[in-house]
């Protein structure tokens, strides 16, 4: 399985380089985009010297985790946000008929080699925050953590996403709301937000452990919300119940999937 998806993106990256000229410009564009995230960011702090009662090292750092495991997942999981076009096209009986599983399938199709470098600024900014923070080397170990934690989490909100198309092919955004909803929520400290809004992503869709929960063991923070010290170690736990009920959403859609017969 492993072996067939790495040799689809490879399919679809060279023909992605057969226009050398767009690949790069896109790629650099990519880059670029995604450091207005960042500018936002520098911009609030030129007016400020906290956030919620964090630095702005502080809230690249944040920023980093959660951005480097959105955009892992948005440039090699995201395409499954497109398989409303194939139920109503008719197209994903195609999927289901190869041997290979349809979730490899829709993720490697038309995937975008170019959003690398959204990749790489998202650990770029996180890379200097580290170094800006001077993070001790006994709570450090948490960053992979987190980071790949993250990934586990978007990449679930993926799956969920793309289950939800089974039953609303004409709202494809709604489910968007999901995964970018998400990201966007995540790029800053949850103390800028309502007490009942951290609840409900702590305890019913799980985003705080994307990077908030982790983040403030790295940071040797307090939750100003009062959650106890040991819900900073749950995310992989968080993260693999989620990924369970993902995937059991994904068979049941597909179960239940009727061909359009086009």
């Amino acid at each position: 399985m492993v072996r067939t998806y790495f040799l689809l993106l490879w399919t679809w990256t060279r023909a992605a380089a057969a226009y050398p000229a767009s690949f790069t410009l896109m790629t650099l564009l990519g880059f670029v985009t995604a450091a207005l995230d960042v500018a936002v960011i520098l911009v609030v702090f030129a007016n400020t010297t906290t956030l919620a009662g964090f630095s702005r090292d502080e809230v690249l750092f944040l920023y980093g985790a959660a951005t480097l495991s959105f955009t892992i997942c948005d440039t090699f999981v995201s395409n499954i946000d497109r398989i409303s076009q194939h139920i109503k096209a008719g197209t994903l009986d195609t999927f289901l008929i190869r041997p290979v599983s349809p979730w490899i399938q829709l993720t490697a199709d038309r995937f975008n080699a170019n959003r690398a470098g959204r990749i790489v600024q998202a650990g770029l900014v996180l890379g200097y925050a580290i170094a800006a923070l001077d993070l001790g080397w006994r709570r450090a170990w948490m960053i992979p953590v987190m980071v790949i934690t993250g990934i586990v989490i978007f990449t679930a909100l993926w799956t969920l996403a793309g289950a939800l198309q089974f039953a609303l092919t004409d709202a494809p955004e709604v489910s968007s709301s999901f995964t970018y909803g998400s990201h966007q929520l995540s790029q800053y400290p949850f103390s800028i937000y309502t007490r009942d809004l951290v609840r409900g992503v702590t305890y019913a869709l799980p985003l705080a452990f994307i990077n908030w929960q982790p983040g403030l063991y790295v940071l040797g923070r307090d939750d100003p919300f009062g959650t106890p010290e040991f819900m900073r170690f749950l995310g992989p736990a968080a993260a693999l119940v989620l990924a369970l009920l993902a995937g059991l959403a994904w068979r049941h859609g597909i179960r239940h999937y009727r061909s359009t017969g086009s």
